[in-house]
């Protein structure tokens, strides 16, 4: 997923704030699963099920700057009966700036473990790291 570095996005400085690489990765997040035909609304309407971050590591390595052309790579790790683990990386010019491991839970309307929907189970699953399969296929979203 491409995506420009706006001025709300930095500190006095010109340096994207930390916090913001999150928000990169919920976007990169959320255009991996519509580019597959699942977007969120749909998928809480029809099962009842919502996405939430379990667990998240980062490691910034390199900071983003004003204007600079960023792109947010996600890939399937693992998927899990109720999770997703995911690498995503938020790169410039090829260039790792920050690695994201994110372990998203799907939950019901109550807020409990429910399990990943049969429909976006078998989408992810062309994309999911195994070792029969090889590498993942990483899902540059659009």
């Amino acid at each position: 997923m491409p995506l420009r570095v706006y001025y709300e996005d930095t500190d006095a400085a010109g340096i994207v704030y930390y916090a913001n690489y999150l928000k990169f990765a919920e976007r990169g997040r959320t255009e991996m699963m519509r580019s597959l035909g699942f977007e969120h609304s749909r998928i809480y309407d029809e099962t009842g099920v919502a996405f939430a971050v379990r667990r998240l590591s980062a490691d910034y390595r390199a900071a983003a700057r004003l204007d600079d052309a960023l792109t947010v790579e996600t890939a399937v790790e693992a998927i899990g009966a109720a999770t997703l683990s995911l690498d995503q990386q938020i790169r410039r010019d090829g260039e790792t700036l920050v690695a994201l491991d994110v372990l998203v839970a799907c939950v019901g309307r109550d807020g409990r473990p429910r399990r990943v929907p049969p429909g976006l189970r078998a989408a992810l699953a062309c994309r999911a790291k195994s070792p029969a399969s090889g590498p993942p296929i990483v899902q540059k979203t659009p």
